[in-house]
């Protein structure tokens, strides 16, 4: 109840792509590989962001 106007971080926005585009390039793996590859691009592209975050 207390969180429910809190706004989410910068990390959390991203850790929730990241993780979006995880189950789409593993839903794309059993249709398209290529389409698949290129989510699983866009996803490490989104996890340097987040590492790039800790270290500030």
């Amino acid at each position: 109840m207390f969180g429910l106007f809190k706004k989410k971080s910068r990390k959390e926005k991203l850790l929730d792509k990241y993780n979006k585009l995880l189950k789409e390039s593993f839903k794309l793996s059993t249709v398209s590989r290529k389409e698949s590859d290129e989510k699983m691009f866009e996803a490490n592209q989104v996890l340097k962001e987040i590492e790039s975050l800790k270290d500030e």
